[in-house]
């Protein structure tokens, strides 16, 4: 069992957490959620002992093994793949190393055959003579080739190194497993593969991650850091998420009600206190105010924008009509329809098949050959994958930035727009060509919500954001009545939003009236 007692961390005046106390318990998993800099990572750091907290201490039980999954992608260049797994599990490679030291000597004693035999004995406890089979099972599922099991690490390419380690981490059926955003750069059938693993897993995981699909998946428990707590729910994301915006509504009306009721007893109160007559009736009520506790109600540190895409111009009988569409390179003779309420997600081996294809219908590339023909009651917002066009010395503000797409360049009427995508008071003066890649995404789903067109393209949308920009995000998008074309890694948000998957492969194009999750059951 893993236990932290009274914990506290504090970078000069930010306090990230305070007096925390958790137990993590064998055959759970616990992800770890919160705001932007909430301390998520931090935490997992000072479970691991990289980082030691001011106040209190973490504590593993004696003879127990935990594992991380490491962040430095150049940490082992100099180690084989294999190897590089193995040193998942330090003492079996220490015992391995020294035991084979041993047998080296050229002057091999009484006293080192002893020596060996403890370690034998150790090595095979620790089921070392395994090892190296089931550190290549692990790599093989991982996607690693067996011909670059023995090639070294600085041979590899940066998605590989990434699956190491996670291969590392896995390694050896470590008792504590802490895991920092596992399923970046896996593809949805390693990270099918994972979640799989992990529901398996009989020890104890604690997660941080983006993924919230993932985190439905395979948490058990929920803890959420705010407000410089850690707070601990039974339950995965969803769970954890209704449940707390449920509570928030209800702290509200409470709130609400005691004010309301507060109100009406102090203007009894001052009313009638010099009035004899009523002077019983205002004492009694003297003493109800004093009891009426009204909540000191904190919004979550953690910021949701509200995103609600909506159109005025109704969509006609024809909508999209592709046919053959061909660019060397990218697809051959596609054709699609896209009718009335489809929101397709779309899907290929390489992003940039997609980017092109988005590029080709919105008019920015020329395709080979085929038709590309739009309705006429259609308007259409692309979301790019790389918006770098519209901000890249771009040295206006936020709202003249933002008035470049809107008919009303009323301040007032822009910075509301802004606000909805938490750009509020001086953040909305903010010079455009300075902003970061969250708040990049946030201006254009801001700009594209202005346009109020019927039909939305969206290249990637999550990259970048935030968990609670994504649930926002996904939220809108599921409301959204008109039509759409959809690309994202977020399986969630695929697999919520979307009724109908395209696959662009090769030649052969897969297009069914499915779910995401549907797809991948049928091509995995």
């Amino acid at each position: 069992m893993l236990q932290v007692t009274g914990v506290s961390l504090q970078y000069g005046s930010k306090k990230l957490f305070e007096d925390v106390n958790l137990k993590f318990t064998k055959g759970n998993c616990y992800g770890i959620i919160g705001a932007n800099g909430a301390g998520k990572s931090t935490f997992l750091k000072v479970l691991s002992g990289e980082i030691e907290p001011q106040k209190g201490f973490v504590s593993l039980d004696k003879n127990e093994r935990m594992s991380v999954l490491q962040q430095n992608q150049n940490m082992y260049d100099n180690e084989t793949v294999l190897r590089t797994v193995m040193l998942g599990y330090k003492r079996l490679i220490e015992v391995m190393d020294e035991k084979d030291a041993l047998y080296a000597k050229p002057d091999f004693t009484e006293e080192d055959g002893v020596k060996a035999a403890e370690l034998e004995s150790e090595f095979a406890e620790m089921n070392g003579y395994d090892a190296e089979y089931q550190a290549s099972q692990l790599l093989n599922a991982l996607e690693i080739d067996e011909s670059l099991h023995y090639a070294l690490m600085n041979e590899l390419d940066a998605k590989q190194k990434v699956r190491v380690l996670l291969a590392q981490a896995l390694f050896g059926d470590p008792d504590v497993l802490l895991l920092d955003e596992p399923t970046n750069n896996l593809d949805i059938k390693t990270v099918r593969w994972l979640e799989n693993y992990l529901m398996d897993f009989e020890n104890t995981i604690i997660i941080v991650s983006h993924n919230r699909h993932f985190l439905n998946k395979v948490c058990t428990n929920i803890c959420d850091v705010d407000f410089g707590k850690i707070n601990m729910y039974v339950g995965n994301y969803d769970f954890w998420y209704q449940t707390s915006q449920l509570l928030a509504r209800q702290q509200k009306e409470q709130n609400k009600k005691a004010e309301q009721r507060a109100k009406e007893l102090q203007e009894f109160i001052a009313r009638f206190a010099a009035n004899a007559s009523k002077s019983r009736q205002a004492t009694s009520r003297k003493k109800e105010l004093e009891k009426l506790t009204i909540n000191d109600f904190k919004p979550s540190l953690r910021k949701y924008p509200y995103i609600d895409f909506k159109f005025e111009k109704e969509i006609g009988n024809d909508i999209l009509i592709v046919e053959d569409l061909c660019k060397e390179g990218y697809f051959k003779n596609l054709s699609f329809t896209v009718q009335r309420n489809e929101k397709i997600g779309i899907v290929a081996d390489k992003s940039t098949t997609l980017t092109m294809l988005y590029d080709i219908l919105t008019g920015k590339e020329q395709p080979d050959s085929g038709t590309v023909k739009w309705g006429k009651t259609i308007s259409v917002s692309y979301f790019p994958q790389n918006n770098n066009e519209y901000f890249n010395g771009c040295d206006l503000n936020l709202v003249e930035w933002l008035s470049q797409y809107s008919s009303d360049h009323y301040e007032e009427y822009l910075r509301g727009w802004l606000g909805r995508m938490l750009f509020s008071g001086e953040e909305a003066l903010k010079k455009a060509h300075v902003l970061s890649g969250g708040e990049k995404v946030r201006c254009m789903l801001a700009k594209m919500m202005l346009e109020g067109s019927n039909f939305l393209i969206f290249d990637e949308p999550t990259n970048h954001l935030d968990l609670e920009s994504i649930t926002a995000l996904n939220n809108g998008l599921s409301n959204y009545k008109g039509c759409m074309l959809l690309t994202s890694h977020d399986q969630e948000l695929m697999n919520t939003v979307a009724n109908r998957i395209i696959e662009i492969k090769d030649t052969k194009v897969y297009d069914r009236q499915v779910t995401y999750d549907e797809y991948i059951d049928e091509t995995t």
